[in-house]
């Protein structure tokens, strides 16, 4: 059994509704539904009793719930000694222009919650490093975007979503239910400084097959990107959903791979406070199985 597992339990057996037990958790219901399940395989007996109401212990839950309660409590002691012998840790988080806002106070909150006497730093990138200071060994971990080169890096997906092209809202393509790429072919498109990691630029500046760079101004930042469109007429990609200025309007593009928000780190670095983070910012952004953890 592991400690992870327990918790959850834990809070299934003192909310009695596993919805409740998950909103709880930070996270959603069918994994841990299937924590649970797992839990009761290994034990070889059943804990729970469900209900469309919500669920009841059996006489084995029971005994187990004041069992798990004893375990976590003592774990809980032996994490708090073990951290005061071993001092303060800090972990630095590199974050890329909205990539932090998407997870909002749920993933500090967690995190707080299970390392409460680390010092988290938070180190902003422009658009220029895709891999938000990790490759020049500049933070620990990053949320980030793909595609950039990961060569050495390791990533987790945590979301994919559906990009569009960023037009002014007087441009004659701003009343379309969608375009292609071929129908920007002719138009000017915003560049990055030169030196940016060419997978990333290539995606987001919609390079040409041929290699050819586009014509427009050079960004560094998704602000300076969105007030090149407004200012300029340029075009330029971004994620849906994203809330746009006044002026501003966003075209799905129907030829266009998902943006995927993702966790990365370095593939020879992953130590257990960057572990620790990974599982709880997937747990947090309902990501994370119970069952299957890296």
């Amino acid at each position: 059994m592991e400690l992870r597992t327990l918790r959850y339990f834990v809070a299934v057996a003192e909310e009695l509704h596993f919805g409740r037990a998950a909103a709880r958790l930070r996270m959603t219901q069918p994994p841990l539904s299937r924590a649970i399940k797992q839990l009761e395989t290994e034990l070889g007996c059943v804990l729970l009793l469900r209900s469309p109401t919500g669920v009841a212990l059996t006489p084995a839950g029971a005994l187990l719930h004041e069992e798990a309660c004893a375990l976590l409590a003592q774990a809980d002691r032996v994490r708090a000694r073990v951290s005061a012998v071993a001092g303060p840790v800090t972990l630095t988080v590199g974050t890329l222009a909205d990539s932090a806002e998407q997870f909002g106070t749920r993933l500090a909150a967690a995190y707080r919650e299970h390392h409460p006497a680390a010092r988290i730093l938070i180190r902003e990138s422009d658009l220029t490093d895709p891999t938000a200071g990790l490759r020049a060994g500049l933070v620990d971990v990053a949320l980030t975007r793909e595609p950039f080169d990961n060569t050495g890096i390791t990533t987790r997906t945590l979301r994919s979503e559906r990009v569009g092209v960023v037009l002014r809202t007087d441009d004659p393509l701003a009343h379309r239910d969608s375009l292609r790429l071929a129908d920007l072919a002719e138009r000017r498109w915003f560049r990055f400084p030169d030196g940016t990691d060419p997978v990333w630029q290539a995606y987001w500046t919609g390079s040409p097959e041929d290699g050819r760079c586009r014509d427009g101004p050079v960004v560094r930042t998704a602000q300076e990107c969105l007030q090149s469109v407004l200012w300029s007429g340029t075009v330029g990609l971004m994620p849906l959903g994203h809330a746009l200025s006044e002026g501003l309007t966003a075209v799905p593009l129907t030829d266009m791979p998902p943006s995927r928000l993702v966790i990365a780190w370095r593939a020879d670095g992953a130590t257990p406070l960057i572990r620790s983070f990974v599982r709880i910012a997937a747990t947090a952004h309902g990501t994370a199985d119970p069952t299957r953890v890296g």
